[in-house]
Order: structure tokens, then sequence, then C-alpha cells
């Protein structure tokens, strides 16, 4: 997985057919997806419970592109094995998760995989910065987590754009989670992001028998971020 800041399109499993995920990704990639986003979440840190590493294993055979695992669990340490061994290309955890983040980082990357680290909303981007050599990309959200379909929030621009001058050369991937659209995706990426999260604005409207809406949804995302 080599490092380049051109815009990568990471449609979320949590807004496709959870009884036809394999099928679901392979049509999403066909029509242009560029990573796949796994949202996985505890029911604690968020409220709201997704799936586990089983899940994970058994949808990592359909996916050709990069598995993008975003861990909105506490704790985190004790699954990072888990999730590594599901196949995970990319294991982002959380800043708000525990006490020990920078432990968690070095612990994924002793893994073996990229690492990330995704703030909240309410965190301020400046409290990645003693972070940031350990990471390999650092997600923004632009809602608060546990569900998708949210709105998103505007003020956090202005996060992705201090987060972009502190990262300076580093081969760091920017990513936004939430409420990604053709409206709201040129905001964030005239701001430094590179790697968009989308869930309902690429599956709307489309489905595995019919999954032309999907290349469509990513295409129009990618045409508004030609800035």
């Amino acid at each position: 997985m080599s490092f380049d800041r051109s815009i990568k399109i990471a449609p979320s499993i949590l807004s496709a057919d959870f009884a036809d995920f394999g099928r679901e990704i392979e049509a999403v990639e066909a029509e242009g997806a560029d990573w796949i986003h796994v949202d996985v979440m505890d029911g604690h840190f968020v409220p709201n419970l997704t799936f586990g590493p089983p899940l994970v294993k058994a949808i990592r055979k359909h996916i050709k592109t990069v598995m993008d695992v975003h861990l909105m669990i506490a704790p985190v340490d004790p699954y990072i094995d888990a999730f590594v061994d599901a196949g995970a290309d990319v294991l982002t955890a959380h800043l708000e998760a525990g006490a020990h983040t920078h432990r968690t980082l070095q612990a994924i990357r002793a893994a073996g995989v990229k690492a990330g680290l995704a703030l909240n909303p309410g965190t301020p981007v400046e409290a990645a910065a003693p972070l940031l050599d350990l990471c390999d990309l650092v997600c923004i959200m632009t809602v608060n987590p546990g569900f998708g379909g949210q709105s998103f929030i505007e003020t956090q621009v202005d996060q992705v754009r201090r987060l972009r001058a502190m990262i300076g050369d580093r081969p760091i991937h920017i990513e936004i989670d939430g409420g990604v659209d053709p409206k709201t995706a040129p905001l964030v990426v005239e701001a430094g992001a590179d790697v968009l999260v989308a869930g309902s604005a690429v599956f709307r409207g489309g489905s595995v028998s019919n999954p032309a809406p999907y290349g469509e949804n990513i295409r129009a995302i990618r045409e508004a971020v030609q800035i």
C-alpha cells in the first residue's frame, strides 16, 4: 500500500446491504471505489453496535482494494491482533478511546499494518500533534460517530486545514468520515483531505442487481473535487 495524495473514495459498508456484503463490496469496487471502509462499533464507545473480527475476516476475500477498518471501540488494544488477523490494511483507533493512544498506535504498527488516528468533532486537532509520527492516517470525524446518514459539521473544515499544516510533508493521509457528498467533499479536499469516506452518498439508489448508481454516485463525488 504505497502513499500518494490522490483523492480516494472509500465507501462505508455501513450503508450497504448487510445480508449481501460480499457482492455489495465487489459491486462498489467494480464501480470505482478506491478503498472499502469498515465501521466497527461496540455499543459502548459509540451508541451503536455493528460487527467484529469474524465479519471483517469473512468480507476480506471480497476486497481487492484497501480494507480500511475504523475501530469505534474502547478499549482498542485487546482487539488489535484480531482485526489484523482478519485482514485490515489500515486500522484506525480513536484518540478518545483510551489514555494511552501512543502505545495503541505503536502496537498497530508493530502488528504490521498502517496505523490511523481518529478525532471526534469535539477534539481539537492539535491534540494529535504529539502522535503524528506514529500515524499513517488521521481521520477527522465530520459527524459524531455512531450512526450513518448524519449531517456534515462544517466547522470541521478548519480542523482539516490546521491538520494539513501540521502534517507538512509527512506521508500521512487525511481521511474525512461523515456527511461526505458532492457538496461537502470539495470543502474538505480544498482544506487538504485525500481520503473521503462516503456511505449513503455512494450506496443511495443502487443495489447488487443494479450497481450503476454506485458508479454514478462515486463519479459525482470525484468530479466535484477536481479543483
